[in-house]
């Protein structure tokens, strides 16, 4: 036999995390699959709003034309005089050449050209045409602020020229070409021409303001070392001054550059170096010839070793020793020949002895000299040992004044420096005032601009990415915060029951001329239902459409579950009003009552809105029989076309125990004698969230249908209704899954969409 599983409805608290899985490709590719194909319109909205968008910018928007500049920093100067400059050659490095592009973009450059060129005085920089979004955002701040502003005040000559400083600073592009030293601007304007001519404009105007940069810095660099020339001037003459009065008052005397007492000392040292070496001279001259005078040897004074140096020089010496040589000579010769007593030999040796005594008379006579010059000499050494001895002393105390005269004369020397320095640095300062040049100049000028913008693929690129990932982000947030049914898989995954039927979204209204031919054949009674152009009646108005077709589904559901169990009460109810429920319960009655015998009873003691679409005129219904004020042919309703029998409920005024008259026993016994009368007994409920009245008449029931609206029913809500009605859930036939939208479920769910319910559906003669 056929059974229906009911596994219990888990609660979102109960509920636990899953444990993350691997996703396989497949099941990445179905996500993305069904992403795209249930946010595909609204990403095609956002994605052609986008391109429109782009579409609209670049038909409203002027092209716009560039023109470059190409300047270069030159990094060694190539100046006039090589001389060092105030600051130093130093390398150029990058913050230079970017210290150099900010003063490009500077006010003052920009204002420069401004005015050269008179842009104030042009349309296009003092009047710009604002943007499509910037005129879109000014005439909404305009709109605001009319109330508030005073009219159109004509723009004086200072905010003319701000407006077209901006404007120029805007349209203005400077970089650095790749790592060199060369700069290129960039100027964007309406007109190819004017965007050349303003191009090279900046280019100059950047070189002048340069060049009056440095022009006006030397001036002041001359001013600064002007005054302070005068007073290192001043601080040098004190200085030298101070040196002078000092030598002065301490008697220091300088002679080439040296100090008089410096110099006699040296003079003096030298001198008595020079006495000593001649005393001593003089004392080994004097000890030489004492040492041969007193020498005992008879010819001593003869022989060789007897010389000293002044006997060489003596004439009288030197004759003598001729003589006595000679003398010699012949003695010797005579006593070989004649013998040594010879006369002749005798008297040849008494004349050298006479000879060596006259030779050492004129010896005597020099060791006289000898000892005169030693004493001369020992003299001299003595008195200029005293001299020295005398400088000496002086010298210390001229010493001790020259520590105190050396710094004088070092500051002196210094201010002196430090003067000569600043007048050379001065002088320098001077030319380069009177003959600046600058480190920039112009390798490449602009000519006639080129178009640059708006780029049309740029800008349709760039749109159809905005609007693609606008889109996609924005349907990615919608499907992430999309918590409502609309597939019979939600349906079935979270509140674990069977979806028993897809309702589509129908019109409330239709021409009814077939029907209402047919109801003027048939007599109409006091308690008869009237038609309307309503959906409680598409059932007999269209009986072939997808509406009546889920609806027939909802029947086989309900036949199918009578085999397994009683189920002759069927009551249906939703989570939420205005769901659907009331329209379901009486289409659902109509097509049972056109096969069998079938009863609705409006049970929605809350809101009988049932009551009020088909017996708007009843004075009676399920209370009165309650009561017993009525008996049941007094009360019941029927329509003349189905054979449907209706039970309304008139509701004087706000019932306060609605719920205890639900689980009365005199609603118990009206209900098996439905039971006995009619095959089904189709029962609207009140919704579960709201009041407990279901909860209540869960024993008169069988079965219960649960109604969800597609698109707008909670998970959330669902879970909790069914939830807090076990019974409900207990007893479920199943949910139908009402007011589909059938053009947009097949963005959710394929096979539901327009294969199925249009191409193949109309072969069997359904309709719309």
């Amino acid at each position: 036999m056929l059974q229906i599983n009911k596994p219990q409805v888990i609660s979102v608290a109960e509920r636990a995390a899953p444990e993350p899985e691997l996703i396989s490709p497949r099941q990445l590719y179905t996500a993305i699959e069904g992403f795209l194909r249930r946010q595909h319109p609204l990403i095609a909205f956002l994605l052609l709003l986008s391109v429109g968008l782009g579409a609209v910018y670049l038909v409203t928007t002027p092209p716009k034309y560039t023109s470059h500049t190409i300047l270069v920093i030159d990094p060694h100067k190539t100046a006039l005089f090589r001389q060092q400059s105030l600051v130093g050659d130093l390398p150029m490095d990058s913050a230079t050449v970017d210290t150099q592009i900010e003063i490009l973009r500077s006010e003052g450059v920009m204002l420069s050209v401004v005015k050269g060129l008179r842009l104030n005085e042009d349309p296009e920089f003092s009047r710009p045409r604002p943007g499509f979004v910037s005129t879109i955002i000014g005439r909404v701040t305009k709109l605001l602020l009319a109330p508030f502003s005073s009219g159109n005040e004509p723009q004086s000559d200072a905010q003319l020229v701000g407006a077209a400083l901006g404007t120029l600073q805007a349209r203005l592009s400077v970089r650095r070409v790749g790592l060199t030293y060369a700069i290129e601007i960039g100027v964007q304007s309406f007109d190819p021409e004017r965007a050349g001519q303003i191009a090279n404009a900046v280019a100059d105007a950047y070189i002048v303001d340069s060049l009056e940069g440095k022009y006006e810095t030397t001036r002041r660099a001359a001013t600064w070392l002007q005054d302070r020339l005068n007073e290192l001037r001043e601080q040098s003459s004190s200085a030298q001054r101070a040196v002078v009065e000092f030598k002065a008052k301490n008697n220091i005397v300088e002679s080439g550059g040296r100090l008089m007492n410096e110099q006699q000392l040296a003079e003096l040292n030298s001198a008595l170096i020079q006495a000593r070496a001649q005393t001593a001279e003089a004392k080994a001259r004097l000890e030489r010839i004492d040492q041969i005078l007193k020498s005992d040897a008879p010819d001593s004074a003869t022989t060789p070793s007897a010389t000293v140096a002044d006997t060489l020089r003596n004439e009288v010496i030197t004759k003598l020793r001729e003589q006595y040589l000679s003398l010699q000579a012949h003695e010797s010769e005579w006593s070989r020949r004649f013998g040594p007593d010879h006369m002749a030999v005798v008297n040849v040796r008494n004349q050298m002895r006479e000879i060596r005594r006259s030779i050492l008379d004129e010896l005597q006579r020099i060791a006289e000299t000898y000892k005169s010059d030693y004493e001369i000499a020992r003299t001299r050494e003595e008195s200029v040992q005293q001299s020295l001895s005398e400088i000496v002393t002086q010298s210390q105390t001229t010493n001790e004044a020259q520590v105190a005269l050396h710094s004088l004369d070092s500051s002196a020397q210094t201010y002196k420096s430090l003067y000569d320095t600043f007048l050379q640095r001065y002088m320098e300062s001077v030319q380069q005032q009177s003959f600046p040049v600058s480190e920039a100049r112009v390798i490449t000028r602009a000519t006639r601009g080129y178009r640059s913008g708006p780029n049309t693929m740029l800008v349709v690129a760039m749109t159809a990415m905005v609007g693609m990932l606008l889109g996609l982000g924005t349907g990615l947030l919608r499907e992430i915060s999309d918590r409502v049914f609309r597939t019979t898989a939600q349906v079935e995954d979270i509140l674990k029951v069977d979806c028993v039927s897809v309702v589509p979204m129908m019109k409330n209204k239709r021409k009814c001329a077939t029907l209402d031919s047919q109801s003027r054949l048939i007599p109409v009674g006091p308690r008869t239902i009237h038609h309307d152009q309503s959906l409680l009646w598409e059932v007999t108005e269209a009986p072939f459409s997808r509406f009546v077709e889920s609806i027939r589904s909802i029947k086989v559901a309900a036949d199918l579950s009578k085999l397994v169990k009683q189920n002759k009460v069927i009551g249906i109810t939703s989570s939420l009003p205005n769901e659907g429920k009331t329209t379901i319960s009486m289409v659902f009655a109509g097509l049972i009552a056109q096969s069998g015998r079938a009863v609705l009873i409006d049970c929605d003691l809350r809101n009988p809105s049932l009551t009020r679409a088909l017996a708007p005129n009843a004075t009676a219904g399920i209370l009165e029989l309650m009561s017993g004020k009525a008996k049941f042919d007094e009360v019941v309703w029927n329509d003349a076309v189905t054979k449907l029998d209706f039970v309304p409920a008139v509701i004087p005024s706000r019932l306060v125990h609605s719920s205890d008259i639900l689980a009365s026993d005199a609603m118990r016994r009206f209900f098996e004698k439905m039971r006995a009368a009619y095959d089904y007994v189709i029962v609207d409920l009140s919704p579960l969230a709201p009041v407990v009245d279901v909860r209540a008449s869960s024993h008169l029931v069988d079965t219960f249908l649960f109604v969800i609206e597609w698109g707008r029913t909670n998970f959330d809500i669902a879970e909790h209704a069914l939830e807090i009605a076990s019974s409900v859930y207990d007893n479920l036939l199943g949910v139908v899954l009402n007011k589909a939208d059938m053009n947009a479920i097949g963005r959710y769910e394929a096979y539901r969409g327009n294969y199925y319910y249009k191409r193949y559906y109309a072969r069997y003669g359904y309709a719309e």
